[in-house]
């Protein structure tokens, strides 16, 4: 478990200070992460790694030279944000537009997308790559919806190779993409891993057991098996890896064995022998290979085997030098390893904000606002050990964590606006931007946008406001959150809580019950639909691969969401 820290809270932004004072040559810190230490030439495409942290030295250990240009950074196992990802790649863009690359997990398809979106609108051409090498998370055709795990190093190296070369945008994509199809993985885990500030991991493996088929964010294996010998753990990790890429004798490999944060190096060598001796007994050639940690998950006791099919596009690229703080490759050019000092900065100025007049009830909307904030951060607080824990019997266990961080941003965005003056509108969307901006992970962007787009339904100059305009809003709510996260009902999502809750209060207020009184009618239809979640598989997530262990457990954002909004039922209810 992780022993070392002062605030779990801000345990990455104590280690993002720790890790730039010890390399400054190589990295300066930006809001929202780290990019290089020196410019790039002018034209050169940017190359951004990122996600959540807890898997060094993925990823802010690969921004150097001949690798990343800058990580966008993230708290432990949760996306960074939006504005995290357009601020990094700010910092580190030169002229030849972005690439933002990372596993295929949901919070980084949704704040990478939103980013390279506003970052094309501001003229920055942006691309991003989600990687999918994990054969276990979903089966042979249906290789789209697979995660990332360890095998993304590889594509990682791959794209800045292709960049540092000075190939074009649509290029170092293309190159990337193809090394994203010709790359698989396989892991297994002998025992969990501990969020800092923990007391308990993740998941537990029994004795003398694997878990097959891990992720990188806490979440358990596919399925559970007696701890084989070295060789045949080697034989069964080389035969499934290979089994998806068609390579004939002579045929030339990338290979990565790495280890998850708390498996020994001798352990990894000790495998590694078979592995090669089963690689070329199937007449391939081993090309560099990597035998250590590269994409850890915090203290996880296992390992990973990577292959990817190299052909002579992609090993010029798989060899190609690099210089970062925690990767060392070849020997880098003068032209390479140095550019004119970054002039950058580790805060943004504030700049005080004003706001237009607003009317006095839209005034009072506003601080109604403030304080039905104020009662889900008070519900959500003591709700986060059980939120995890319930997150984490087929995920990765932060969604407490996220939804804390997320309302207290939240609540801090509105009173601040509120103080300056804001109206309902505004400070409803202060408090969207704050909980996105924060909390990161799939739930701030869903809740970021549902308090972003029901602040349409409550104008800066209402003169008044009805039970309709409530109705509207929460409407509002849930198709900004299914237009974003494309969940439906029966997908195990909170949207089969908010569904259910938007209809009753519907129903309640169009045959006439006052307000408070539909809404906890309608709180209480979202409580039981959030229990009913129990009984289904998830479809979309990181749950989805763990989907039958996850039966029997409710899904933990509809759990919160139905906190929330019996809280609220009870606030205005004036219980």
């Amino acid at each position: 478990m992780t022993r070392i820290f002062d605030n779990p809270d801000l345990f990455i932004d104590d280690v993002l200070r720790g890790f730039c004072a010890a390399h400054p040559q190589l990295v300066v810190p930006v809001p929202g992460g780290v990019v290089r230490a020196q410019e790039t030439r002018p034209g050169k495409v940017a190359v951004l790694v990122g996600g959540g942290s807890g898997h060094y030295p993925a990823f802010f250990g690969i921004v150097g030279p001949g690798f990343a240009d800058g990580a966008i950074v993230g708290n432990v196992f949760t996306s960074p944000s939006a504005k995290d990802a357009i601020s990094v790649a700010q910092a580190a863009e030169n002229g030849g537009g972005v690439i933002i690359t990372s596993g295929n997990y949901a919070g980084d398809v949704l704040h990478f997308s939103e980013a390279a979106h506003l970052l094309s609108e501001q003229g920055i051409p942006t691309e991003t790559l989600f990687v999918t090498d994990d054969l276990a998370s979903a089966p042979r055709g249906h290789e789209t919806t697979r995660r990332g795990i360890a095998g993304g190093f590889a594509i990682f190296k791959v794209l800045s190779a292709a960049a540092e070369a000075g190939h074009p945008l649509a290029e170092v994509l293309r190159l990337g993409t193809k090394a994203n199809d010709q790359t698989r993985t396989l892991g297994v885990a002998f025992a969990g891993c501990t969020l800092p500030g923990g007391e308990e991991p993740l998941f537990t493996v029994p004795e003398g057991k694997m878990a097959v088929g891990l992720g990188i964010h806490g979440e358990a294996g596919i399925s559970e098996e007696d701890i084989p010998s070295a060789r045949e753990l080697a034989k069964r990790l080389v035969d499934e890896t290979l089994q998806e890429l068609p390579l004939e004798k002579g045929a030339k490999v990338g290979v990565i064995l790495n280890g998850l944060g708390g498996t020994k190096y001798e352990e990894l060598f000790v495998l590694w022998a078979s592995i090669h001796e089963f690689l070329e007994d199937r007449g391939l050639e081993i090309v560099d290979p990597e035998i250590g940690e590269l994409v850890t998950s915090l203290d996880m006791a296992g390992l990973s085997l990577t292959i990817v099919a190299l052909d002579d596009e992609l090993e010029p690229l798989w060899r190609a030098p690099a210089h970062t703080p925690a990767f060392t490759k070849g020997a880098l050019s003068e032209v390479q390893a140095s550019g004119p000092q970054r002039s950058v900065h580790a805060a943004s100025a504030v700049v005080a904000e004003t706001f237009a007049p607003v009317t006095p009830k839209s005034q009072s909307v506003a601080a109604k606002i403030l304080e039905l904030l104020q009662v889900m951060e008070a519900t959500i607080l003591p709700a986060e050990a059980e939120l995890g824990r319930i997150d984490a019997v087929a995920g990765d266990g932060d969604h407490g964590r996220g939804m804390v961080k997320g309302i207290k941003a939240a609540v801090e965005g509105a009173q601040s606006a509120f103080t300056h003056g804001a109206g309902a509108r505004q400070t409803l969307e202060h408090a969207g931007e704050a909980w996105s901006a924060k909390a990161g992970g799939t739930s701030g962007a869903l809740w970021g946008a549902a308090l972003t787009a029901m602040g349409q339904h409550f104008p800066d100059d209402a003169k008044t406001r009805e039970d309709t305009d409530v109705l509207a809003a929460v409407t509002e709510a849930k198709d900004a959150i299914i237009r974003l996260g494309k969940a439906q009902m029966g997908d195990k999502t909170m949207v089969d809580a908010l569904v259910p809750f938007v209809e009753s209060l519907r129903q309640g207020l169009e045959q006439g019950d006052p307000l408070p009184q539909a809404w906890v009618s309608a709180a209480t239809a979202a409580t039981t639909a959030a229990e009913e979640t129990a009984a289904l598989r998830p479809k979309i997530g990181r749950a989805r691969p763990l989907a039958e262990r996850s039966v029997g457990t409710p899904d933990a954002g509809a759990t919160s969401l139905a906190l929330i909004l019996v809280a609220v039922g009870h606030n205005l209810d004036g219980r």
